[in-house]
């Protein structure tokens, strides 16, 4: 049933993102807004704010396109008004270097901070809940939260926090911009006791 459920989540998700293939270095002159907040290698200096050193490339470009509002005031899939006003200075070219910038930045991880739920954090990003019909984290995103490119982000060594926070922003459709409604079903079956020890998992992998 664990297996089974990963592969749906594979499948249902595959694909969602096109190849980026960007310029690093007009990348790394874009992002010079981008640093007060995600730090000028992408390692951002609070939870508030994700890492983006070391991330896939084609997540961060989409996360981009995301945040941009479409044409005749059509809403952004991801609304966020600080983001809003970035993308929308950036074309999609621009949207690929600063993805291809980052990417290729050193990701400073951090850890796990609660050892009492470790175990069970560890317990659903490997196999997930059956009973709830979650499957395993490390089915889309890597038994070490890698990640695979093109598909699926990074999400080992990032705030423990910022995960928990977009777990539930997810559960509670703050956020939906997941292909195929997958994080929010996921996330819609979990705990807050659930959601905040499988982010603190995640940040402690490596």
């Amino acid at each position: 049933m664990k297996a089974l459920l990963s592969v749906t989540c594979c499948l249902l998700l595959a694909a969602a993102v096109p190849a980026v293939a960007g310029d690093a270095a007009a990348g790394k002159e874009k992002s010079t807004t981008c640093a007060a907040c995600h730090g000028p290698d992408g390692n951002s200096i609070g939870p508030a704010t994700p890492k983006l050193a070391g991330q896939i490339p084609e997540y961060v470009a989409k996360q981009l396109a995301n945040f941009r509002p479409g044409a005749g005031n059509k809403p952004a899939e991801r609304p966020n008004n600080i983001m809003a006003g970035f993308a929308a200075t950036l074309s999609p070219e621009d949207m690929r270097s600063v993805a291809a910038f980052y990417a290729g930045q050193k990701l400073i991880p951090e850890k796990a901070t609660d050892t009492n739920t470790i175990e069970l954090g560890q317990r659903i990003f490997r196999g997930g809940i059956a009973e709830k019909s979650v499957p395993a984290c490390a089915g889309c995103h890597g038994p070490t939260g890698a990640g695979i490119p093109a598909q699926y982000p990074l999400l080992g060594g990032q705030y423990a926090e910022y995960i928990e926070a977009q777990l539930k922003a997810f559960r509670n459709g703050e956020r939906a911009n997941d292909p195929n409604r997958m994080m929010r079903m996921i996330a819609a079956r979990l705990s807050d006791a659930e959601i905040k020890a499988v982010a603190n998992y995640i940040a402690g992998l490596r």
